[in-house]
């Protein structure tokens, strides 16, 4: 690795240009344009079909995107007919305005034109690289040479469409800006500017792409609060912005440039584009969202808008890409799920509004996601706090602490041994496999009981291996006299250390009941048992006897 060979490809805004620095969190959504069809289409392996577009161009209208770069029509076929499949079927909503990508060249801005004849409402999208390096490298040409291009491609695409049908906005992007002189980026925009004439009714974009990311995020802050400043007709300029991801801090390129004056970003669902790809729109938009900050675009079914992306495109959404990531917001940490866990019960015992909890910066459910199968995640690296939650809000079971941590080690072990990730059933099946219905070596057979002045008088008939015996007992309650009874039978001294008892659902008597009992044996051993039923005397007798059979194993 030679060092040596690297110098900082980028230019610096003249002057101080730093008020973005005091702004601490984004207002107000940007104008959104998805470039999915064209920037993020040709950077895949086997491009989208014309069937394909059309699905994922349906996606994004139902995400809310309300401008749509739906390719390079004089690129391919493909692109062409695709423009025409949609003018021509009338698949452009009325609010929404489609746009096109055109080189700075004659016969492909006429060829554009033509394909978006008749288009509702489109943008014209036209460029030329300005950078120091294809200047000299690429084009050899100077200063003036390439600004003569911009110029002349700004005065074609003006008079096209005074001649052509359909309603047209322009946009210009000085290509490679991220790898031009500042000043110089300003003085071709302006020449753009002034030939295209924005006004009121003629609103133009200034598109400034971070075509390769060359810089630390607040440098690119400071080129765009540049032209922010100095751009003409600025109260009718929308500027754009075109972050890619090479240094990946396209997010942030993107976050710290509209704090700096940016009033659009073109990006695209899970940052899909050329090489590192470009700004994912799903973060951006997110972020804000996390901050109170409506991104005027709608994520509420995230995990579908996986599965079409997917589909379309045959990428693949990591699983650790933001909000949308299979495992973002997955806790397999036991600290993390007992914090969470807290968390979420303290925000409903306070019903609370404001999102506080910890570890998971939104709501999982706000984007379809659910607690059991996003959040709290069962492995060998798991803890009592997160497993006891996940049977709490799923089945309703709230176990007591200590006998939520020798569940916890048991679920642990399997994972180990197993290698691999437990389901929400899958503690639900070891919970019921070891605390309930443990009828060996004592079962109970039949009980009755009198209530008296004094407690309870209960007749209890037990059978161990086979045979029965009735045993007649007293008791300050019914589970007191049944527990006598069992420790008269058997000659055991164990200890009734735990009991609780929760309903679990439903009102009144024909609700179902839970108790919990433990067992502490004279070494200091806890056995657990658990039982159910609508009667809670039946229910604790069920979780007595459970414990009692699992102490003998």
């Amino acid at each position: 690795m030679d060092v040596s060979k690297y110098n900082v490809g980028y230019y610096t805004a003249p002057g101080t240009h730093t008020k973005w620095v005091n702004k601490d969190h984004i207002e107000k959504a940007p104008h959104w344009c998805s470039v999915d069809l064209r920037d993020g289409n040709q950077s895949l392996v086997i491009p989208m079909s014309l069937e394909e577009k059309l699905e994922f161009y349906k996606l994004l209208l139902k995400v809310g995107f309300k401008e749509i770069e739906v390719g390079f029509p004089a690129a391919s076929e493909t692109e062409y007919e695709f423009l025409r499949t949609l003018i021509e079927n009338n698949m452009i909503p009325e609010d929404v305005t489609v746009q096109v990508l055109t080189q700075c060249r004659e016969h492909i801005i006429r060829r554009t034109f033509e394909a978006c004849k008749g288009a509702p409402n489109a943008i014209i999208h036209f460029y030329n690289s300005t950078s120091v390096a294809q200047r000299e490298q690429v084009f050899k040409k100077s200063k003036e040479e390439i600004k003569k291009i911009a110029v002349e491609g700004a005065k074609l695409v003006k008079k096209l469409a005074a001649e052509y049908e359909g309603n047209f906005r322009f946009e210009y992007s000085p290509e490679s800006f991220t790898g031009t002189e500042p000043e110089y980026a300003l003085e071709v925009c302006n020449a753009v500017l002034d030939v295209l004439e924005p006004s009121e009714d003629n609103n133009v974009i200034i598109n400034l792409p971070v075509t390769v990311e060359m810089s630390l995020p607040h440098v690119y802050a400071n080129q765009v609060e540049y032209m922010h400043e100095n751009l003409k007709y600025r109260e009718n300029v929308t500027i754009s912005l075109h972050p890619h991801n090479d240094r990946g801090t396209g997010v942030a390129d993107a976050e710290l440039a509209l704090l700096a004056g940016a009033d659009r970003v073109e990006g695209t669902l899970f940052g899909n584009g050329e090489r590192t790809g470009n700004v994912d729109i799903i973060t951006l938009a997110m972020n804000m969202y996390s901050h109170g900050v409506d991104p005027k675009l709608d994520f509420t079914n995230m995990p579908s808008i996986v599965e079409t992306y997917e589909k379309c495109t045959r990428m693949h959404v990591y699983e650790r890409s933001p909000y949308a990531g299979a495992l973002v917001f997955a806790a397999f940490s036991g600290s993390h799920q007992d914090a969470i866990a807290k968390g979420m019960n303290f925000r409903k015992d306070k019903e609370l509004h404001n999102w506080s909890v910890p570890y998971i910066p939104i709501d999982p459910e706000d984007i379809s996601r659910t607690y059991d199968a996003d959040v709290i995640r069962v492995n060998s690296q798991s803890g009592k706090g997160g497993i006891g939650y996940l049977l709490e809000q799923t089945y309703g079971y709230v176990l007591p602490p200590k006998m939520r941590e020798h569940l916890s080690y048991m679920c642990k072990n399997v994972s180990d041994h197993e290698h691999r990730e437990l389901k929400v059933s899958d503690v639900l099946e070891i919970f019921k496999n070891n605390y309930f219905d443990c009828e060996s070596p004592v079962a109970i057979k039949n009980m009755s009981f009198t209530q008296k002045a004094d407690g309870v008088d209960a007749y209890v008939t037990f059978e161990v291996k086979g045979e029965a015996t009735t045993l007649h007992t007293t008791g300050n309650g019914s589970l007191n006299a049944v527990n006598n009874a069992l420790k008269k039978l058997t000659g055991s001294s164990y200890k009734l250390e735990v009991y609780s008892e929760h309903s679990m659902q439903g009102q009144g008597s024909g609700s179902l009941a839970a108790a919990y009992i433990g067992l502490e044996d004279e070494k200091g051993n806890i056995s657990w048992g658990a039982g159910t039923n609508t009667d809670i005397i039946k229910a604790s007798i069920n979780a007595l006897l459970a414990a009692y059979n699992n102490m003998t194993k």
